[in-house]
Order: structure tokens, then sequence, then C-alpha cells
């Protein structure tokens, strides 16, 4: 529960930590009602859903980054090399996945780019592409980056969870990179679980320590 007494950066953290989580379930709602609704397995998903899901993407990397500000807020002033280091990273995966998503949305129904050839090369998630290439930039090199230097900067009472959640999420997401040499984006799969999953059950777990912390200095 946020209290109006708890510390600002406190506040912070659990409002960024519980939209990371709402973001990223609506995000898997709208993903697995896409992939129901495909015409057939080798179709890309259809808008509305390939839309929203654009959406959702550039709203939930500001998220992100916000949060791992709240948490460089948090550590303690010998581990916030790391924590810092966190956000840096966490704020290239949202520069980059922002601008591709973005440039998905405005660009790629323009009659200048209406060859399919230059769809197909530029914009289409399907390997390889220029926006798939710098999507796996984003998530499966900056993020998990971000994710493990979090991690590595929580050491306190009670973080041990949180920490490992953070670096198993990171683990996972660096996996997605193994597809791109064996040319397989199958393997994405696991890195998506990384940060659709696991991340966000790191958040939430770090909100209830925000929380904890926040009624202590409340009090």
């Amino acid at each position: 529960m946020i209290v109006a007494s708890q510390p600002a950066a406190h506040r912070f953290g659990i409002a960024t930590a519980l939209a990371i989580a709402f973001l990223t379930l609506v995000y898997a709602v709208v993903l697995a009602i896409g992939l129901l609704t495909l015409p057939s397995p080798n179709h890309p998903i259809q808008n509305p859903w390939f839309t929203l899901m654009e959406v959702l993407i550039m709203a939930i990397a500001p998220t992100m980054v916000a949060f791992m500000v709240a948490l460089h807020q948090w550590v303690p002033q010998e581990r916030r090399a790391l924590s810092l280091s966190a956000v840096v990273f966490m704020a290239m995966c949202a520069v980059v996945t922002c601008t591709v998503h973005f440039a998905i949305l405005t660009l790629s129904r323009q009659s200048t780019f209406a060859d399919p050839t230059i769809v197909r090369a530029v914009f289409a998630f399907q390997w390889p592409s220029v926006a798939y290439a710098l999507d796996i930039l984003a998530w499966d090199f900056f993020f998990p980056i971000a994710a493990i230097l979090a991690g590595a900067s929580l050491g306190g009472e009670g973080e041990k969870a949180v920490r490992w959640l953070f670096v198993a999420s990171g683990l996972l997401a660096f996996v997605g990179l193994v597809g791109v040499p064996l040319a397989d984006m199958q393997l994405r799969n696991i890195g998506i679980i990384g940060y659709l999953l696991v991340f966000p059950v790191a958040a939430v777990l770090m909100a209830k320590r925000f929380n904890c912390e926040g009624e202590k200095s409340a009090a």
C-alpha cells in the first residue's frame, strides 16, 4: 500500500513496479489474443492487436527506466555505481526499442515505404530485418545487462530473492542472442520470459521492500 507519509522515492518505486506488472500483464493478454486469432501460423499478428502491442512496449520500456531510477535511490551508496549503470543500460534499451516501435507505427504504412521489399527488410518482425535486429539489441543485450546490474546492486537483508530474479531475467534475455548466429528466432522466446514474466515479478517483490521500508521511515 502506498501511503502519503512514505518517502517520495519509495512511493515512486512502488508505483513504477506496479505499473510494470500491470502493463506487462496487459501485453501478455494482447499477445495471446493476437496469436490465437492468427489466420494461419505463418501470418504475423494482425491489427488491432499488433498496434496495441507496439503502444504497450513504448509504455513498458520507459516505466522500467523509471523503476531503475527508484532502485538507484534505494541501494546503499557503495553499490550505486552498479545501480546507476543499470539505469543507463535500461535507458539505452528504452531509447532503442521506442525508436523501433515508433518508426513502425508511423512510417511503415507511409507510401514512401510502400515497396514490400523495403517493408520486409526494414520494418518486419521477421529475421533478418533492421527492426528485428535493433529490438534484439534492446531486449537481448541492453536489457539483460541492466537487469543483472540491478540484481548485483542489491545485497541487503531480505533482498536475496529479488536479486536472483533480476539476474535470472537478465540471463534468460541473453539467451535470445543465441538465435542470431543460429538464425533461429524461436530461441528468442526464452528471452521474452525474462523480461515479460521474471522481471515484473522481481519488480513487484521489490515494491514490497519499498513499502516495508517506507512504512518504517514514516513511523
